[in-house]
């Protein structure tokens, strides 16, 4: 199988997020009344341009995982709009959200969960050729022997099943699964944080190296600074279930605004050990989604806020061409 054909306008947005909101329902009591939401996203916007790796980073319980899902629908948003190439998926009905899944698919955290282990690697990646009634059965085994060599992997790996491989090789072959309906948008929801620091290199490599091959367009969530610095065009930075600050990565990396994106970045290790830089530790835990503080969600632990802070909300405003931020200190 070779790449798409024709060039890709990288000027183009591919997807555009418009205020996507998930929240969860608590229930209590006998009569199992909603007692309460979680408010794992809120009102989140973005756009992702043709052929563009926007990196998606924050601490676990952020929202980051649900914003990739709802985008892919695998969970309904509670509201939103969700545009790809125009359309808004959110909007789709089974037929027509079926064709949707052929451009859009999703590589999973952790690869010992995401495969059958009663199925053949084989059977794991012509599936969904299979449920899109794509080729012969021989069609369909010469397709999976193709996608097997291009994720560095050999024909004879076909037959074998899920336990028989270590965990960068089961993650290269969720690599195949998500590329067999050739998708243009692929949502990499934490691929390399379940694989040991050494084989992490490889699988990153092997997705920008695809990426050129198959003209591919990536949501790529992490939690990792050096891993998004390594693989992301831009940066979006969440924080308790909104966006905090978004900009492309040489901005970011260079002058961080947001105290939150500032702490993070001080955790970022340093390999000469003759520098030092000044650590940011952040006071308290991560406030819960149930209960969201007022103002600025994150002023309850920033070393910088003001009284202003827990008053009101910072709008999410671009200070700088292309660099937007949701603080008080820079508006």
């Amino acid at each position: 199988m070779d790449g798409q054909l024709g060039a890709m306008d990288r000027t183009k947005n591919l997807l555009e997020v418009r205020d996507l909101v998930k929240y969860y329902p608590m229930h209590g009591g006998l009569a199992q009344r909603v007692l309460s939401w979680v408010q794992a996203v809120d009102h989140v916007s973005f756009t992702i341009r043709t052929g563009e790796t926007l990196g998606m980073v924050g601490e676990s319980g952020c929202g980051k995982t649900t914003v990739g899902r709802s985008i892919l629908r695998l969970i309904e948003p509670t509201s939103g709009a969700v545009l790809f190439d125009g359309i808004d998926i959110l909007r789709l009905k089974r037929r027509s959200l079926k064709g949707f899944r052929r451009d859009a698919q999703i590589i999973f955290q952790d690869p010992h969960l995401s495969l059958d282990p009663r199925r053949s690697v084989s059977d794991s990646i012509a599936e969904g050729l299979k449920i899109h009634g794509i080729g012969t059965w021989h069609e369909r085994r010469e397709l999976v022997l193709d996608l097997l060599r291009k994720v560095g992997l050999e024909d004879y790996h076909a037959k074998r099943y899920p336990r028989e491989f270590s965990g960068g090789q089961l993650q290269r072959i969720g690599i195949a699964r998500a590329l067999a309906l050739r998708p243009r948008f692929i949502v990499a929801d934490e691929p390399v944080s379940a694989l040991d620091v050494s084989i992490q290199s490889q699988v990153l490599n092997l997705l920008k190296d695809l990426q050129q091959g198959f003209n591919l367009t990536y949501l790529f969530i992490a939690h990792n600074m050096s891993v998004v610095e390594h693989v992301s065009d831009r940066v979006a930075v969440m924080y308790l279930g909104k966006i905090v600050e978004l900009a492309p990565r040489a901005a970011l990396f260079s002058n961080p605004l947001h105290p939150y994106t500032q702490a993070l970045m001080s955790a970022i290790p340093i390999p000469d050990p003759t520098v030092k830089r000044d650590r940011i530790i952040l006071s308290g835990d991560v406030p819960s989604a149930l209960n969201p503080p007022g103002g600025c969600r994150f002023h309850t632990r920033c070393p910088m806020a003001m009284q202003q802070c827990a008053a009101h909300a910072p709008e999410f405003t671009e200070v700088k061409p292309g660099h937007s931020v949701a603080c008080w200190l820079v508006q």
